[in-house]
């Protein structure tokens, strides 16, 4: 049987420590996660794009500074655990997934950020892309891949 590979675009990532709609099936996938019924993957990219909305959210107000620090803690602490425990795949921005990310900018107008995942996804032969981004499930369904919308 073929290892169930997960993918989670930042949005899908964000919504494991950020409660929104979709963080219930994000906390399920966890779950299964643990349980060594599957594996999750998302890109290197992604871990600074998360980062970033975090401190974006403290900035604007959504989120308190000590939700800032306990957000940004945890999801640091359990990338590297699940890192460690072999059931994250951190897939690395080379020079593959570049150049063909460009050709997905280039047919469907998207930010290298999207195009990346898409493309790391495809690279680790995911078997399921999450995405919370309506516009991206719909590109990463067309490109082929599995997906599921969290909105």
């Amino acid at each position: 049987m073929r290892e169930e590979i997960v993918y989670l675009d930042s949005s899908a990532i964000i919504k494991r420590y950020i409660k929104e709609p979709g963080s219930t099936y994000i906390r399920n996938l966890y779950r299964e996660l643990y349980f060594g019924e599957k594996t999750i993957a998302y890109s290197i990219w992604n871990i600074g794009e998360v980062l970033g909305v975090f401190d974006r959210a403290r900035r604007i107000g959504r989120i308190q500074d000590r939700d800032y620090k306990l957000v940004k803690t945890r999801f640091i602490h359990e990338t590297n655990r699940t890192f460690k425990l072999g059931i994250l795949h951190i897939i690395p921005v080379n020079v593959k997934i570049l150049t063909n990310s460009w050709k997905l900018i280039e047919k469907y107008g998207i930010y290298q950020a999207d195009a990346i995942q898409i493309t790391s996804a495809k690279e680790v032969k995911a078997t399921l892309f999450v995405t919370g981004d309506k516009r991206l499930f719909n590109i990463a369904s067309e490109e082929g891949l599995e997906s599921k919308y969290l909105g």
